[in-house]
């Protein structure tokens, strides 16, 4: 099941499954935010602050806005 980026807990793991049209997806493709890439959420600063995610081995911080564009699919555990 797809959710946004933006709804996913601490620690949990996700592959990106879309990115939807907006005049930033070309700023988060360029980021590493690419169709099928495992990604994992690190932390989530509170009221609506900026997602820290880990993007195979660097850190990459999003504003909510930002996150609400990647749609991913939960998975039970890191595959690599």
């Amino acid at each position: 099941m797809k959710s946004s980026l933006s709804h996913i807990k601490n620690g949990e793991f996700v592959i990106i499954r879309e990115i939807l049209e907006s005049s930033l997806k070309v700023k988060l493709l360029e980021m590493g935010l690419t169709v099928e890439k495992q990604i994992e959420v690190l932390y989530r600063a509170p009221f609506g602050g900026p997602i820290a995610i880990d993007v195979e081995g660097y850190v990459l911080s999003l504003r909510k806005d930002e996150a609400e564009l990647v749609e991913v699919e939960r998975i039970k555990s890191a595959q690599t």
